[in-house]
């Protein structure tokens, strides 16, 4: 009678021990679905930053300092997110971001390159592709969330590091991406 509860007792914690492992496996895989979301995602602005700037500089008196730092701020983002480095990600987002909205605050000054309907389809196609980045940095952050809170709650954390469940980054933002907009400095 002991070896049969002993054995019952044994069968319900591997089966309980298997249960957690595999919960552990999907929200690993979940992080790694929603970085996947974001990627392709950044490729796809990536791929239309080039041609904003393209059109931009069509208009010779654009002011190609605001070009720049958006096609500095392109090549630190396509770098951090080859590399897979959240930190840094978010950092150069925020530069990226800046760089944005620099060139359409500025193109107010050009109502030539305003009525332009290539730089009109791009801007939506940039502005359409930020908010889906933005809701997928909010998915990814949650997800992010749950793998580390799943790591570290008892009893999964045992299996979690035996079996070597890291915690993973969230995509944070910097400073400046998180203040308000000086609307004055925009557009002087």
């Amino acid at each position: 009678m002991f070896i049969l509860i002993f054995l019952g007792v044994i069968t319900v914690l591997l089966i309980y021990g298997i249960t957690l492992y595999n919960h552990l496996v999907n929200v690993k895989h979940a992080v790694a679905k929603a970085w996947a979301n974001i990627d392709v995602l950044l490729k796809q602005r990536h791929d239309e930053l080039p041609k904003l700037v393209e059109v931009c500089r069509q208009y010779k008196e654009f002011e190609q300092a605001t070009l720049q730092k958006v096609i500095e701020a392109r090549s630190q983002v396509q770098t951090a997110r080859q590399q897979q480095d959240i930190p840094a990600l978010g950092q150069a987002e925020g530069m990226l971001r800046m760089g944005l909205g620099n060139i359409f605050a500025v193109a107010e000054a050009y109502p030539e390159l305003k009525a332009n309907e290539n730089f009109m389809q791009l801007q939506n196609r940039i502005i359409s592709l930020e908010n889906g980045i933005a809701d997928r940095r909010e998915l990814y952050n949650e997800t992010v969330n749950i793998n580390n809170v799943q790591i570290e709650v008892f009893p999964a954390s045992i299996i979690a590091a035996l079996f070597n469940f890291g915690e993973k980054p969230l995509l944070e933002f910097s400073a400046s991406e998180k203040a308000d907009v000086d609307m004055k400095q925009l557009f002087s």
